[in-house]
Protein backbone atom coordinates (compact mmCIF):
# COMPACT_ATOMS: atom_id res chain seq x y z
CA UNK A 1 0.00 0.00 0.00
CA UNK A 2 1.67 3.58 -0.85
CA UNK A 3 1.92 5.55 1.93
CA UNK A 4 3.61 8.67 0.20
CA UNK A 5 3.49 9.95 -3.09
CA UNK A 6 5.44 12.73 -4.19
CA UNK A 7 4.93 14.52 -7.57
CA UNK A 8 6.48 16.92 -10.23
CA UNK A 9 7.97 18.60 -6.78
CA UNK A 10 10.22 21.12 -7.44
CA UNK A 11 11.42 23.57 -5.20
CA UNK A 12 13.76 27.14 -5.38
CA UNK A 13 14.81 28.85 -2.27
CA UNK A 14 14.02 32.34 -1.49
CA UNK A 15 16.23 34.79 -2.36
CA UNK A 16 17.39 32.56 -6.03
CA UNK A 17 16.22 32.13 -9.01
CA UNK A 18 17.24 28.32 -10.03
CA UNK A 19 15.40 25.40 -8.00
CA UNK A 20 17.43 23.37 -6.23
CA UNK A 21 15.20 20.23 -6.77
CA UNK A 22 12.91 19.72 -10.14
CA UNK A 23 9.71 17.88 -11.28
CA UNK A 24 10.92 15.06 -8.30
CA UNK A 25 8.52 12.70 -8.62
CA UNK A 26 8.07 9.04 -6.24
CA UNK A 27 6.46 6.89 -4.06
CA UNK A 28 7.37 5.27 -1.43
CA UNK A 29 4.72 2.15 -0.26
CA UNK A 30 4.45 0.98 3.31
CA UNK A 31 7.05 -0.90 5.29
CA UNK A 32 9.81 -0.17 2.04
CA UNK A 33 13.06 1.24 2.56
CA UNK A 34 13.91 3.62 -0.12
CA UNK A 35 17.76 5.32 -0.21
CA UNK A 36 18.36 8.32 -1.07
CA UNK A 37 21.45 8.97 -2.73
CA UNK A 38 23.27 11.61 -4.68
CA UNK A 39 26.40 14.46 -5.29
CA UNK A 40 26.82 16.84 -2.28
CA UNK A 41 24.18 19.73 -3.15
CA UNK A 42 22.23 17.51 -5.28
CA UNK A 43 19.15 18.69 -3.01
CA UNK A 44 18.78 15.40 -0.65
CA UNK A 45 18.61 17.53 2.25
CA UNK A 46 16.17 19.98 0.17
CA UNK A 47 13.94 16.75 -0.39
CA UNK A 48 13.82 15.16 3.25
CA UNK A 49 13.10 18.34 4.76
CA UNK A 50 10.15 18.95 2.41
CA UNK A 51 8.42 15.48 3.17
CA UNK A 52 8.10 16.80 6.90
CA UNK A 53 6.16 19.83 6.61
CA UNK A 54 7.57 21.75 9.93
CA UNK A 55 10.53 21.94 8.18
CA UNK A 56 10.56 23.05 4.72
CA UNK A 57 12.70 25.76 4.04
CA UNK A 58 11.31 29.03 2.57
CA UNK A 59 10.91 29.28 -0.85
CA UNK A 60 8.66 28.54 -4.08
CA UNK A 61 7.06 25.04 -3.47
CA UNK A 62 5.46 23.90 -6.65
CA UNK A 63 4.38 20.07 -7.05
CA UNK A 64 2.63 17.90 -3.56
CA UNK A 65 3.55 15.72 -1.09
CA UNK A 66 0.49 13.12 -0.20
CA UNK A 67 0.46 11.30 2.47
CA UNK A 68 -1.94 8.73 2.79
CA UNK A 69 -4.38 10.58 0.56
CA UNK A 70 -3.57 14.01 2.41
CA UNK A 71 -1.54 16.73 0.65
CA UNK A 72 0.79 17.57 3.55
CA UNK A 73 1.16 21.27 2.49
CA UNK A 74 -2.02 21.99 2.00
CA UNK A 75 -4.73 19.90 4.02
CA UNK A 76 -4.60 20.50 7.99
CA UNK A 77 -3.64 17.39 9.38
CA UNK A 78 -2.10 17.83 12.86
CA UNK A 79 -0.94 14.39 13.40
CA UNK A 80 1.19 14.18 10.74
CA UNK A 81 4.02 15.97 13.06
CA UNK A 82 4.22 12.74 14.89
CA UNK A 83 3.41 10.02 11.73
CA UNK A 84 6.39 11.54 9.84
CA UNK A 85 9.78 11.24 12.09
CA UNK A 86 12.61 12.98 11.04
CA UNK A 87 16.43 12.11 12.55
CA UNK A 88 18.68 15.04 11.12
CA UNK A 89 22.47 15.09 10.25
CA UNK A 90 23.83 16.54 13.99
CA UNK A 91 22.78 15.01 16.72
CA UNK A 92 23.45 18.01 18.80
CA UNK A 93 20.90 20.29 16.65
CA UNK A 94 18.06 17.87 17.25
CA UNK A 95 18.28 17.79 21.21
CA UNK A 96 16.42 20.57 23.13
CA UNK A 97 16.18 19.18 26.95
CA UNK A 98 18.75 18.59 29.08
CA UNK A 99 18.03 15.12 30.35
CA UNK A 100 17.74 12.16 28.36
CA UNK A 101 14.44 11.31 29.97
CA UNK A 102 12.94 14.83 29.54
CA UNK A 103 14.66 14.58 25.53
CA UNK A 104 12.28 11.35 25.37
CA UNK A 105 9.11 12.69 26.94
CA UNK A 106 9.52 16.24 25.21
CA UNK A 107 7.03 15.28 21.92
CA UNK A 108 4.50 13.20 24.12
CA UNK A 109 4.09 16.35 25.96
CA UNK A 110 3.99 18.66 23.75
CA UNK A 111 1.29 16.41 21.84
CA UNK A 112 -1.07 16.28 25.30
CA UNK A 113 -0.10 12.77 25.51
CA UNK A 114 -1.87 11.40 29.09
CA UNK A 115 0.42 11.16 31.70
CA UNK A 116 0.33 7.07 32.12
CA UNK A 117 0.24 6.67 28.55
CA UNK A 118 3.14 8.73 28.18
CA UNK A 119 5.30 6.45 31.27
CA UNK A 120 4.14 3.22 29.60
CA UNK A 121 5.66 4.72 26.00
CA UNK A 122 8.59 5.60 27.58
CA UNK A 123 9.65 3.05 29.40
CA UNK A 124 8.72 0.38 26.38
CA UNK A 125 10.95 2.66 24.30
CA UNK A 126 13.90 2.74 26.71
CA UNK A 127 14.27 -0.76 27.11
CA UNK A 128 13.92 -1.15 23.21
CA UNK A 129 16.90 0.87 23.06
CA UNK A 130 18.75 -0.06 25.83
CA UNK A 131 18.42 3.57 27.13
CA UNK A 132 17.08 2.40 30.35
CA UNK A 133 21.16 2.58 31.95
CA UNK A 134 21.97 6.12 30.88
CA UNK A 135 17.94 7.19 31.53
CA UNK A 136 18.94 9.71 34.02
CA UNK A 137 22.40 11.06 32.76
CA UNK A 138 22.70 14.85 31.26
CA UNK A 139 22.47 15.07 27.23
CA UNK A 140 25.59 16.75 27.25
CA UNK A 141 27.63 13.76 28.54
CA UNK A 142 26.68 11.54 25.89
CA UNK A 143 28.83 10.44 22.93
CA UNK A 144 28.17 11.25 19.42
CA UNK A 145 26.69 7.45 19.30
CA UNK A 146 24.34 8.12 22.27
CA UNK A 147 22.88 11.12 20.93
CA UNK A 148 21.98 10.17 17.56
CA UNK A 149 20.16 7.11 19.38
CA UNK A 150 18.84 9.24 21.71
CA UNK A 151 17.26 11.58 18.64
CA UNK A 152 15.83 8.36 17.23
CA UNK A 153 14.25 6.48 20.23
CA UNK A 154 12.79 10.73 20.66
CA UNK A 155 11.46 10.11 17.04
CA UNK A 156 10.24 6.51 17.51
CA UNK A 157 8.67 6.86 21.13
CA UNK A 158 5.77 9.22 18.98
CA UNK A 159 4.90 6.12 16.76
CA UNK A 160 5.60 7.60 13.44
CA UNK A 161 4.52 5.19 10.54
CA UNK A 162 7.29 6.80 7.89
CA UNK A 163 10.78 7.79 9.22
CA UNK A 164 13.11 9.91 7.23
CA UNK A 165 17.23 10.20 8.39
CA UNK A 166 19.48 12.49 6.82
CA UNK A 167 22.66 11.14 6.79
CA UNK A 168 22.18 9.77 10.31
CA UNK A 169 25.63 8.45 10.49
CA UNK A 170 27.86 11.43 9.23
CA UNK A 171 29.06 12.44 12.75
CA UNK A 172 29.62 8.66 14.04
CA UNK A 173 32.28 6.16 13.72
CA UNK A 174 32.56 3.19 12.15
CA UNK A 175 30.43 0.67 15.18
CA UNK A 176 28.25 2.75 16.23
CA UNK A 177 27.59 4.14 12.84
CA UNK A 178 26.82 0.43 11.75
CA UNK A 179 24.66 0.15 15.11
CA UNK A 180 22.62 2.68 14.20
CA UNK A 181 21.58 1.29 10.90
CA UNK A 182 20.99 -2.12 12.87
CA UNK A 183 18.87 -0.67 14.71
CA UNK A 184 16.65 1.37 11.98
CA UNK A 185 16.92 -2.12 10.13
CA UNK A 186 15.36 -3.48 13.09
CA UNK A 187 13.06 -1.27 13.32
CA UNK A 188 12.01 -1.64 9.51
CA UNK A 189 11.20 -5.52 10.32
CA UNK A 190 9.81 -5.43 13.95
CA UNK A 191 7.52 -2.92 12.87
CA UNK A 192 6.79 -2.80 9.17
CA UNK A 193 8.37 1.23 9.45
CA UNK A 194 8.60 2.90 6.59
CA UNK A 195 12.07 4.52 5.92
CA UNK A 196 14.01 6.78 3.90
CA UNK A 197 17.47 7.41 4.26
CA UNK A 198 20.09 9.43 3.02
CA UNK A 199 23.54 8.48 3.51
CA UNK A 200 26.97 8.78 1.75
CA UNK A 201 28.08 5.28 3.49
CA UNK A 202 26.41 2.97 1.27
CA UNK A 203 28.28 -0.26 2.18
CA UNK A 204 25.16 -1.37 4.50
CA UNK A 205 22.07 0.11 3.09
CA UNK A 206 22.14 -0.68 -0.78
CA UNK A 207 21.85 -4.29 0.23
CA UNK A 208 18.75 -3.55 2.42
CA UNK A 209 17.16 -1.64 0.34
CA UNK A 210 14.07 -1.96 -1.34
CA UNK A 211 14.33 1.03 -3.72
CA UNK A 212 17.41 3.31 -4.48
CA UNK A 213 16.61 6.90 -5.65
CA UNK A 214 19.14 8.37 -7.22
CA UNK A 215 19.25 12.30 -7.85
CA UNK A 216 21.68 14.34 -9.94
CA UNK A 217 21.32 18.60 -9.87
CA UNK A 218 18.15 18.07 -8.25
CA UNK A 219 16.40 15.41 -10.78
CA UNK A 220 15.69 11.93 -10.95
CA UNK A 221 18.16 10.34 -12.16
CA UNK A 222 17.11 6.86 -11.07
CA UNK A 223 14.17 5.02 -8.64
CA UNK A 224 14.14 0.93 -8.93
CA UNK A 225 14.99 -1.53 -6.87
CA UNK A 226 18.83 -1.26 -6.19
CA UNK A 227 20.67 -3.44 -8.62
CA UNK A 228 18.39 -1.88 -11.78
CA UNK A 229 19.23 1.82 -10.55
CA UNK A 230 22.78 0.84 -10.38
CA UNK A 231 22.64 0.19 -14.05
CA UNK A 232 21.42 3.78 -15.00
CA UNK A 233 23.54 5.44 -12.60
CA UNK A 234 26.54 4.08 -14.18
CA UNK A 235 27.80 7.22 -16.38
CA UNK A 236 26.89 9.35 -12.69
CA UNK A 237 30.62 9.56 -11.02
CA UNK A 238 29.41 11.38 -8.27
CA UNK A 239 27.16 8.44 -7.22
CA UNK A 240 28.94 5.72 -8.35
CA UNK A 241 32.27 6.72 -6.34
CA UNK A 242 29.71 5.92 -3.30
CA UNK A 243 28.26 2.98 -4.00
CA UNK A 244 29.77 -0.28 -2.15
CA UNK A 245 33.13 -1.74 -2.11
CA UNK A 246 32.41 -4.84 -3.93
CA UNK A 247 30.15 -2.97 -6.51
CA UNK A 248 32.98 -0.35 -7.57
CA UNK A 249 35.63 -3.21 -7.37
CA UNK A 250 33.18 -5.78 -9.76
CA UNK A 251 32.94 -2.66 -12.15
CA UNK A 252 36.12 -1.91 -12.58
CA UNK A 253 37.57 -5.42 -13.22
CA UNK A 254 34.89 -6.25 -15.37
CA UNK A 255 35.66 -2.83 -17.44
CA UNK A 256 39.14 -3.77 -17.79
CA UNK A 257 39.32 -7.38 -18.79
CA UNK A 258 35.47 -7.58 -20.06
CA UNK A 259 36.97 -9.88 -23.19
CA UNK A 260 38.04 -12.76 -20.72
CA UNK A 261 35.35 -12.46 -17.94
CA UNK A 262 32.41 -13.79 -18.24
CA UNK A 263 29.86 -10.73 -16.83
CA UNK A 264 26.53 -12.79 -17.17
CA UNK A 265 27.72 -14.97 -14.51
CA UNK A 266 27.77 -12.11 -11.78
CA UNK A 267 25.56 -9.89 -11.20
CA UNK A 268 26.73 -6.72 -9.71
CA UNK A 269 27.64 -7.33 -5.97
CA UNK A 270 26.72 -5.31 -2.98
CA UNK A 271 27.51 -7.46 -0.13
CA UNK A 272 31.10 -8.67 0.77
CA UNK A 273 30.22 -11.73 0.79
CA UNK A 274 29.52 -11.30 -3.00
CA UNK A 275 32.45 -9.35 -3.83
CA UNK A 276 34.58 -11.90 -2.19
CA UNK A 277 33.34 -14.91 -4.37
CA UNK A 278 33.48 -12.48 -7.46
CA UNK A 279 37.32 -12.14 -6.55
CA UNK A 280 37.95 -16.06 -5.62
CA UNK A 281 36.49 -16.54 -9.54
CA UNK A 282 39.29 -15.82 -11.45
CA UNK A 283 41.35 -12.57 -9.72
CA UNK A 284 43.42 -14.65 -6.36
CA UNK A 285 47.13 -15.84 -7.12
CA UNK A 286 50.58 -14.97 -6.47
CA UNK A 287 49.88 -11.36 -5.66
CA UNK A 288 48.89 -10.75 -3.22
CA UNK A 289 50.48 -7.34 -1.35
CA UNK A 290 50.99 -4.02 -2.52
CA UNK A 291 54.69 -2.90 -1.89
CA UNK A 292 54.64 0.29 0.54
CA UNK A 293 57.21 2.88 -0.78
CA UNK A 294 60.09 3.95 1.90
CA UNK A 295 58.66 6.44 4.35
CA UNK A 296 60.46 10.08 4.81
CA UNK A 297 62.43 10.02 8.40
CA UNK A 298 60.63 11.74 10.89
CA UNK A 299 61.87 15.45 11.36
CA UNK A 300 61.38 17.57 14.53
CA UNK A 301 57.97 17.89 15.48
CA UNK A 302 56.22 21.03 14.31
CA UNK A 303 53.41 20.04 16.93
CA UNK A 304 53.91 18.65 19.93
CA UNK A 305 52.28 17.33 23.18
CA UNK A 306 53.54 15.83 26.18
CA UNK A 307 51.38 13.33 28.83
CA UNK A 308 48.37 15.78 28.43
CA UNK A 309 45.66 15.59 31.04
CA UNK A 310 41.93 17.16 31.06
CA UNK A 311 38.82 17.02 32.38
CA UNK A 312 35.68 19.37 31.99
CA UNK A 313 34.62 18.78 35.78
CA UNK A 314 36.65 18.55 38.57
CA UNK A 315 34.53 15.69 40.14
CA UNK A 316 34.84 13.70 36.77
CA UNK A 317 37.51 11.51 35.03
CA UNK A 318 39.84 12.58 32.59
CA UNK A 319 38.79 12.83 29.03
CA UNK A 320 42.77 13.38 27.93
CA UNK A 321 44.86 10.46 30.13
CA UNK A 322 48.49 11.40 29.52
CA UNK A 323 48.23 11.84 25.60
CA UNK A 324 51.38 11.69 23.86
CA UNK A 325 51.25 12.70 20.21
CA UNK A 326 53.44 14.67 17.41
CA UNK A 327 52.83 15.71 14.32
CA UNK A 328 55.84 16.21 11.78
CA UNK A 329 56.57 18.61 9.54
CA UNK A 330 55.21 17.86 6.23
CA UNK A 331 53.00 14.97 7.38
CA UNK A 332 49.49 14.47 7.05
CA UNK A 333 48.24 12.31 10.55
CA UNK A 334 44.89 10.88 10.97
CA UNK A 335 43.33 10.21 14.98
CA UNK A 336 40.66 7.40 14.34
CA UNK A 337 38.67 6.13 17.63
CA UNK A 338 35.58 5.85 18.94
CA UNK A 339 33.01 8.69 19.75
CA UNK A 340 33.65 9.91 22.97
CA UNK A 341 37.28 8.43 23.06
CA UNK A 342 38.69 12.20 23.19
CA UNK A 343 40.22 13.04 20.09
CA UNK A 344 38.07 16.25 19.19
CA UNK A 345 39.66 17.50 22.95
CA UNK A 346 42.75 16.42 22.20
CA UNK A 347 42.34 18.77 18.56
CA UNK A 348 41.20 21.92 20.79
CA UNK A 349 44.16 21.33 23.41
CA UNK A 350 46.22 21.30 20.36
CA UNK A 351 44.93 24.75 19.75
CA UNK A 352 44.62 26.23 22.76
CA UNK A 353 40.80 26.74 22.87
CA UNK A 354 41.04 24.42 26.32
CA UNK A 355 43.50 24.23 29.12
CA UNK A 356 44.82 21.18 30.23
CA UNK A 357 45.52 20.71 33.80
CA UNK A 358 48.98 18.93 33.37
CA UNK A 359 51.21 18.36 30.78
CA UNK A 360 52.64 20.69 27.79
CA UNK A 361 51.56 21.59 23.93
CA UNK A 362 54.35 23.03 21.67
CA UNK A 363 53.84 24.66 18.35
CA UNK A 364 57.12 24.44 16.35
CA UNK A 365 59.28 24.08 19.55
CA UNK A 366 57.47 26.98 21.73
CA UNK A 367 54.64 26.16 24.70
CA UNK A 368 51.35 27.59 24.02
CA UNK A 369 51.43 29.96 26.61
CA UNK A 370 54.34 31.95 24.79
CA UNK A 371 51.87 32.82 21.92
CA UNK A 372 50.39 36.08 23.07
CA UNK A 373 47.30 37.61 22.10
CA UNK A 374 46.44 35.88 18.70
CA UNK A 375 50.39 35.05 17.22
CA UNK A 376 49.18 31.33 17.18
CA UNK A 377 46.36 31.62 14.86
CA UNK A 378 48.27 34.18 12.31
CA UNK A 379 49.73 32.56 9.68
CA UNK A 380 50.36 29.45 11.84
CA UNK A 381 47.71 27.53 13.24
CA UNK A 382 44.49 27.02 12.34
CA UNK A 383 41.52 25.03 13.11
CA UNK A 384 38.07 23.21 11.61
CA UNK A 385 35.95 22.56 13.94
CA UNK A 386 33.15 19.36 14.35
CA UNK A 387 30.23 21.84 14.36
CA UNK A 388 30.70 24.21 11.27
CA UNK A 389 28.04 26.31 11.94
CA UNK A 390 30.26 27.83 14.88
CA UNK A 391 32.11 30.16 12.35
CA UNK A 392 29.26 30.54 9.86
CA UNK A 393 27.55 33.64 11.03
CA UNK A 394 26.93 35.76 7.84
CA UNK A 395 23.70 36.34 5.69
CA UNK A 396 25.09 35.05 2.37
CA UNK A 397 28.14 32.41 1.53
CA UNK A 398 28.93 35.44 -0.68
CA UNK A 399 29.47 37.26 2.55
CA UNK A 400 31.16 34.50 4.27
CA UNK A 401 33.69 34.52 1.59
CA UNK A 402 34.25 38.55 1.47
CA UNK A 403 34.22 38.62 5.27
CA UNK A 404 37.62 36.50 5.14
CA UNK A 405 39.41 38.16 2.26
CA UNK A 406 38.49 35.17 0.19
CA UNK A 407 37.14 35.17 -3.49
CA UNK A 408 35.13 32.42 -5.15
CA UNK A 409 37.11 31.39 -8.03
CA UNK A 410 40.56 31.19 -6.39
CA UNK A 411 39.31 28.20 -4.43
CA UNK A 412 40.05 24.80 -5.03
CA UNK A 413 37.11 23.86 -5.63
CA UNK A 414 33.78 25.87 -7.25
CA UNK A 415 31.22 26.77 -4.30
CA UNK A 416 29.71 30.04 -6.85
CA UNK A 417 26.41 28.15 -6.95
CA UNK A 418 26.30 29.02 -3.10
CA UNK A 419 26.99 32.51 -3.29
CA UNK A 420 23.26 33.65 -2.97
CA UNK A 421 22.57 31.04 0.01
CA UNK A 422 22.06 31.28 3.44
CA UNK A 423 24.64 29.25 5.23
CA UNK A 424 22.35 27.70 7.52
CA UNK A 425 20.03 26.90 4.14
CA UNK A 426 22.79 24.85 3.01
CA UNK A 427 23.40 21.25 2.94
CA UNK A 428 25.86 19.97 5.87
CA UNK A 429 28.58 19.03 3.20
CA UNK A 430 27.96 22.55 1.72
CA UNK A 431 28.34 23.85 4.88
CA UNK A 432 31.36 22.38 5.30
CA UNK A 433 32.97 23.22 2.59
CA UNK A 434 32.49 27.35 2.97
CA UNK A 435 33.82 26.38 6.33
CA UNK A 436 37.02 25.07 5.21
CA UNK A 437 37.67 28.12 2.54
CA UNK A 438 37.62 30.10 6.06
CA UNK A 439 39.79 28.21 7.74
CA UNK A 440 42.42 28.15 4.67
CA UNK A 441 42.05 31.65 4.34
CA UNK A 442 43.88 32.23 7.53
CA UNK A 443 47.14 30.42 5.47
CA UNK A 444 48.02 28.11 8.33
CA UNK A 445 51.21 26.38 8.83
CA UNK A 446 49.85 24.15 11.06
CA UNK A 447 46.09 22.50 10.20
CA UNK A 448 43.79 21.07 12.34
CA UNK A 449 40.45 19.62 11.22
CA UNK A 450 37.85 17.80 12.94
CA UNK A 451 35.97 15.47 11.11
CA UNK A 452 36.39 17.29 7.41
CA UNK A 453 34.67 15.22 5.16
CA UNK A 454 31.59 15.41 7.23
CA UNK A 455 28.26 15.27 4.58
CA UNK A 456 30.98 15.15 1.60
CA UNK A 457 30.02 12.27 -1.18
CA UNK A 458 33.24 10.83 -2.82
CA UNK A 459 33.97 12.97 -4.92
CA UNK A 460 34.09 15.67 -3.28
CA UNK A 461 36.70 14.10 -0.39
CA UNK A 462 39.04 12.89 -3.13
CA UNK A 463 38.86 16.70 -3.85
CA UNK A 464 39.74 17.51 -0.30
CA UNK A 465 42.31 14.40 -0.90
CA UNK A 466 44.02 16.41 -3.38
CA UNK A 467 43.72 19.80 -1.18
CA UNK A 468 45.24 18.58 1.80
CA UNK A 469 48.06 16.83 -0.37
CA UNK A 470 48.36 19.90 -2.23
CA UNK A 471 48.76 21.48 1.21
CA UNK A 472 51.36 19.05 2.38
CA UNK A 473 53.17 19.64 -0.86
CA UNK A 474 53.46 23.38 -0.15
CA UNK A 475 54.74 22.85 3.46
CA UNK A 476 51.48 22.78 5.77
CA UNK A 477 51.53 19.70 8.34
CA UNK A 478 47.77 18.53 9.25
CA UNK A 479 46.27 17.00 11.84
CA UNK A 480 42.89 15.30 11.10
CA UNK A 481 40.16 13.72 13.66
CA UNK A 482 37.94 11.82 11.37
CA UNK A 483 35.66 8.86 11.54
CA UNK A 484 35.88 8.09 7.91
CA UNK A 485 37.87 5.20 7.42
CA UNK A 486 38.35 4.96 3.57
CA UNK A 487 39.52 9.20 3.25
CA UNK A 488 42.12 8.21 6.17
CA UNK A 489 43.66 5.33 3.63
CA UNK A 490 43.62 7.84 0.50
CA UNK A 491 45.20 10.99 2.44
CA UNK A 492 47.36 9.94 6.06
CA UNK A 493 50.99 9.46 6.06
CA UNK A 494 50.29 8.06 9.30
CA UNK A 495 47.11 6.73 11.31
CA UNK A 496 46.35 6.72 15.41
CA UNK A 497 44.10 4.50 17.10
CA UNK A 498 42.67 6.89 20.12
CA UNK A 499 41.41 5.23 22.92
CA UNK A 500 40.15 6.37 26.45
CA UNK A 501 42.10 9.61 25.88
CA UNK A 502 45.66 8.04 24.56
CA UNK A 503 47.39 6.74 21.69
CA UNK A 504 47.40 2.88 21.72
CA UNK A 505 48.11 2.50 18.15
CA UNK A 506 49.66 3.48 14.84
CA UNK A 507 51.25 3.00 11.71
CA UNK A 508 50.92 3.71 7.88
CA UNK A 509 46.90 3.26 6.14
CA UNK A 510 48.24 0.28 4.95
CA UNK A 511 50.02 -1.56 8.40
CA UNK A 512 46.92 -0.11 10.25
CA UNK A 513 43.80 -1.00 8.52
CA UNK A 514 44.86 -4.10 7.43
CA UNK A 515 45.96 -4.90 11.07
CA UNK A 516 42.37 -3.86 12.58
CA UNK A 517 39.39 -6.06 12.39
CA UNK A 518 36.69 -3.27 12.60
CA UNK A 519 38.19 0.24 12.09
CA UNK A 520 39.16 -0.54 8.81
CA UNK A 521 37.84 -0.13 5.46
CA UNK A 522 35.01 -2.09 3.60
CA UNK A 523 38.14 -2.92 0.34
CA UNK A 524 40.37 -4.74 3.32
CA UNK A 525 37.37 -6.62 5.01
CA UNK A 526 36.63 -7.32 0.76
CA UNK A 527 39.98 -8.80 0.15
CA UNK A 528 41.32 -9.84 3.59
CA UNK A 529 42.48 -13.91 3.36
CA UNK A 530 42.94 -12.83 -0.05
CA UNK A 531 45.31 -10.01 -0.13
CA UNK A 532 47.58 -9.26 2.67
CA UNK A 533 47.50 -5.34 2.92
CA UNK A 534 45.03 -4.27 0.05
CA UNK A 535 43.11 -1.85 1.92
CA UNK A 536 41.70 1.17 -1.21
CA UNK A 537 40.03 0.01 -4.12
CA UNK A 538 42.57 0.73 -6.32
CA UNK A 539 44.77 -1.91 -3.99
CA UNK A 540 42.41 -4.26 -4.68
CA UNK A 541 41.47 -3.72 -8.45
CA UNK A 542 45.69 -3.71 -8.55
CA UNK A 543 46.52 -7.02 -7.22
CA UNK A 544 43.23 -8.53 -8.75
CA UNK A 545 44.44 -7.58 -12.35
CA UNK A 546 47.87 -9.20 -11.67
CA UNK A 547 46.58 -12.35 -10.75
CA UNK A 548 44.27 -12.33 -13.50
CA UNK A 549 46.74 -11.41 -16.02
CA UNK A 550 48.55 -13.97 -14.55
CA UNK A 551 45.87 -16.57 -15.19
CA UNK A 552 45.15 -15.61 -18.66
CA UNK A 553 49.16 -16.33 -19.25
CA UNK A 554 48.96 -20.11 -18.24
Amino acid sequence: MEILDIKNLTFTYRGTTAPTIKDVSFSLNAGEVLLLCGATGSGKSTLLRMLKRELTPLGKMQGSVVYKGKNIHIEEAPHLATKIGFVAQRPEGQIVTDKVWHELAFGLENMGVKKEVMARRIAEIANYFGIEKWFDRDVADLSGGEKQLLNLAAVMVMDPEVLILDEPTAQLDPIAASDFLATVRKLNADLSLSVIICEHRLEEIVPYADKLLAIDKGQVLAFDAPKAAFAKVRECEAIMKNMPAASLVYERLTAEYKDSINTGKYEVPFEIREGREFLQSGFTGPYTKIDEEAGSKKSVPVLKVTDLRFRYDRNEPDVLCGLNLSLYENEILCLLGGNGSGKTTALKAAAGLIKPYAGKVEVFGRKLASYKADSLYKNCLAMLPQDVQTILYADSVKDELLESGIEAGSLPYDISYLLDRHPYDLSGGEQQLVALAKVLAAGPKILLLDEPTKGLDALYKEKIVKIIKDLKAAGVSVLIVTHDVEFAAGVADRCLMFFRGDVVSGGTPREFFSGNTFYTTAASRLSRGLFENAVTVDDVVKLAGLNHVEKQKN
